[in-house]
């Protein structure tokens, strides 16, 4: 029998335990679970009692996870489907056709399927409606109508749907739709994502003009570079929108030469066309490490093909096996046969292996881990076809001949040329956030570490909670083996210690093998600066990512995590906000700075005073002075407000980002070469310069702001900060492959 820990018991019994019929006993433990869904996939064979002990095989020891549509609805009397992400079909221009398919979008979010929409199909605001004689309310007023249902409707497995909304760069509406999240409580159920095209990067690249248009006519001209910043700065500010390259993503799709992709499902790895579906289910990496934390230590290649084989078969009944909530939907499933197959427990397999998240080695092994997946994943669909049949809409020429495959080794496209392909896609990498706990707080899909211990409320069956320990399975298996005292190895590296390239790296290796899409979320500190936060997407656009979401948390006050038993809590500030303004000196040193700006006649003169303690400059007050009167009333309260923060102390790096990230909708300018969207934003930039000389953020070799250093004022790093969460209270909300996700209890959201 499978040992659980509390806290994963407690996973598998709000989320995946099978009740059954008011008459019958639930679940006992976790293997009924899995010997329920391994008859339930076994089934549709024509000989189940060869295959189900091998579906059981699989599922032992948290080898192959099935995702938890899967691990719920398999085997069950439920009404609901076992496929996780759907793209809904094309939404007509018309009144009629938009709310019969809102009425298709709440069945599918009833059933339990995440949903996602392309809204560039509807007509702009301000269009004409020739019927009515009125001008339309265009796409986001929309959008607020689906996500006002799908508040309403609960999903299968007792949770609010998921929807992801996508919009076209050269939409005349797209600038409405990239700052629809910036009113708090706006659209809460969808995430969003511009489809971004390869001229559209061709032509921020360039400083291009940019046409926004509809239906063949053009409603008017942005400057590209602008529109990129704009995006970029509400992603900055709101973590949303996220970027899909769309162009990328039909020229490496397998089926391009049968369907057009607009969307993805709400986490991304999962582009479809019109009513596509697609279900999934993650091999754990971790768990086919041999002779771990030695030199000779590996993955088992062997034993990854052979799970990989009988996960692809048992994706593939699931198709059969699954309900759907619309005929639509059933026919595209049936017709292209996709199937998700991807990893978790990435980042423990490379703990084990000794190797450190982010690394050139750990990128080379990574490339040979998936290509052997991609491999016998492929080989196994051939089988399947040569056993089963071939997807129907499978065209070998056209299959073999597109950009997609061209990559694929010889061997598999003979197979393909020899037997067919029984899936049109195989390969993707999903969230495996919940599932990656219920398996003893496995590494989540391919992400890092995000702490190697920490404590959560765990439920007891009197209803009270107690706090326990949760540790890294990696991490665990190290101090058993060496002992408590023993000092990591370099492999063992959390989300804070990475850097954006390290994550960038790492989704690229990952992408080069994987047919549909990869989920991840790149966490970066709130004190990076919007530079560098801008350079994360242009380094995705050259490493040949599919997408790119980020998530930059807002500064929350109080203790995020409560430290594990060996670690050490973190450490108060040496010089903490105090609870009243520092005491002026007589004297104190200072620089003033002069700043033009092209709608001033006259120009600014910011001086900055700085205060010294012990040994180091800190900044103590503001003073903005300038000959225009237009600028005196708010130029005082910003002197005063700033000079306020400054003198308590504490981390005031975040003044500079406050600053920098304000527009001024009668739009920027151009200064040393970049856009500063507002006098504000540049006056930040003045603050940000001198913080910066005077040492008190750190600086590279040329001068400019380390990525990520956020740092208090005593020069301590700035741990990067999380949200509540709004089950468990904890400021414990992190945001992690599309989805959040609290370290404290159980609650998860994909929206």
């Amino acid at each position: 029998m499978t040992e659980l820990s509390a806290f994963s018991r407690q996973i598998w019994e709000a989320k995946y335990r099978y009740a059954g019929p008011l008459d019958s006993p639930p679940e006992a433990e976790i293997d009924a679970t899995w010997d329920r869904v391994a008859q339930a996939l076994a089934a549709v064979e024509s000989e189940p009692e060869r295959w189900r002990p091998r579906f059981r095989d699989a599922l032992q020891d948290f080898r192959f996870m099935p995702a938890g549509r899967i691990l719920s609805g398999a085997g069950t009397d439920r009404t609901v489907t076992l496929f996780n992400c759907f793209v809904m079909g094309a939404i007509p221009d018309d009144l009629g056709g938009i709310f019969a398919h809102l009425r298709e979008a709440a069945l599918t979010l009833q059933h339990g399927g995440g949903i996602g929409y392309d809204f560039s199909t509807l007509r702009p605001k301000g269009a004409l409606v020739k019927s009515l004689g009125a001008p339309s309310s265009g796409p986001v007023s929309f959008m607020q109508v689906w996500d006002a249902m799908c508040e309403t409707i609960m999903s299968a497995g007792a949770r609010r749907g998921a929807m992801m909304a996508t919009l076209r760069c050269d939409h005349p509406d797209v600038e409405e739709f990239v700052d629809a999240k910036r009113v708090p409580g706006r659209l809460t159920n969808f995430n969003l994502s511009v489809l971004v095209t390869d001229a559209f990067m061709r032509a921020v690249r360039a400083d291009e003009d940019w046409s926004l248009h509809f239906n063949g006519q053009v409603f008017r001209s942005v400057k590209a570079r602008r529109l990129w910043e704009r995006i970029l700065r509400a992603t900055y500010e709101t973590a949303e929108p996220g970027v899909i390259f769309i162009d990328r993503v039909n020229r490496l799709n397998n089926l391009a030469y049968c369907e057009t992709i607009q969307a993805t499902n709400p986490c991304g790895e999962q582009p479809l066309p019109p009513y596509g579906a697609c279900l999934l289910g993650s091999i754990n990496l971790a768990a086919l490490v041999r002779d771990a934390f030695t030199a000779k230590a590996r993955l088992d290649e062997a034993a990854l093909e052979d799970l990989v084989r009988v996960a692809v078969r048992m994706l593939d009944n699931a198709i059969d096996a699954s309900r759907f909530p619309l005929e639509a939907q059933r026919r595209e499933a049936r017709a292209k046969r996709r199937i998700g197959l991807g990893i978790t427990g990435l980042a423990d397999a490379l703990i084990y292996c000794g190797l450190r998240y982010g690394s050139r080695e750990a990128v080379d092994w990574v490339e040979g881990w998936m290509a052997a997946l991609r491999r016998a994943a492929y080989l196994a669909s051939t089988e399947l076809a040569a056993e089963k049949g071939v997807f129907p809409l499978f065209d070998r020429e056209a299959f073999l001949a597109g950009e997609a495959t061209q990559g694929l080794e010889p061997e598999i496209r003979v197979a393909i040329a020899e037997k067919g392909l029984r899936n049109g896609l195989l390969t993707s990498v999903a969230p495996t956030g919940t599932i990656s706990l219920l398996a003893d707080n496995l590494s989540s899909g391919l992400e890092p570490v995000f702490a190697f211990s920490y404590r959560r409320q765990v439920r007891e069956p009197d209803g009270s909670r107690r706090s326990e320990l949760v540790s890294d399975p990696a991490w665990r298996a190290y101090r058993e083996r060496f002992g408590a005292a023993a000092p990591l190895s370099p492999a063992f590296v959390e989300a804070k210690d990475l850097s954006p390239e390290d994550h960038l790296v790492m989704q690229a290796a990952v992408q080069k093998y994987v047919d549909a899409g990869v989920s991840k979320t790149i966490n970066l500190p709130a004190e990076i600066p919007f530079e560098s936060f801008r350079r994360v997407y242009d380094q995705a656009w050259d490493l040949g990512c599919k997408g790119c979401t980020t998530y930059r948390p807002s500064p929350l006050r109080g203790a995020v995590l409560e430290a594990g038993a060996d670690r050490p809590a973190a450490q108060p500030e040496a010089e903490p906000p105090t609870a009243e303004p520092l005491a002026r000196p007589e004297t104190l040193p200072g620089r003033t700075y002069k700043l033009t700006w092209p709608e001033s006649d006259h120009a600014l003169y910011v001086t900055i005073n700085d205060v010294v303690r012990e040994g180091r400059r800190r900044p103590f007050e503001i003073f903005i002075n300038s000959k225009n009167m237009e600028h005196y009333a708010w130029t005082v309260v910003l002197t005063r407000m700033i000079s306020a923060v400054f003198r308590r102390g504490g981390a005031v790096g975040f003044v500079v980002e406050e600053l920098k990230a304000v527009f001024d909708p009668r739009g920027g300018a151009w200064m040393d070469g970049r856009y500063v969207p507002s006098l504000l934003a540049a006056i930040g930039g003045v603050i940000e310069r001198h913080m910066i000389d005077t040492g008190f953020l750190p600086a590279d070799a040329e001068g400019k702001l380390v990525a990520g250093e956020g740092v208090a004022s005593n020069g301590d790093a700035i741990a990067p900060a999380l949200r509540q969460c709004p089950k468990c209270g904890s400021l414990a909300l992190l945001r992690q492959e599309g989805c959040d996700l609290c370290t404290a209890c159980s609650y998860s959201r994909c929206a």
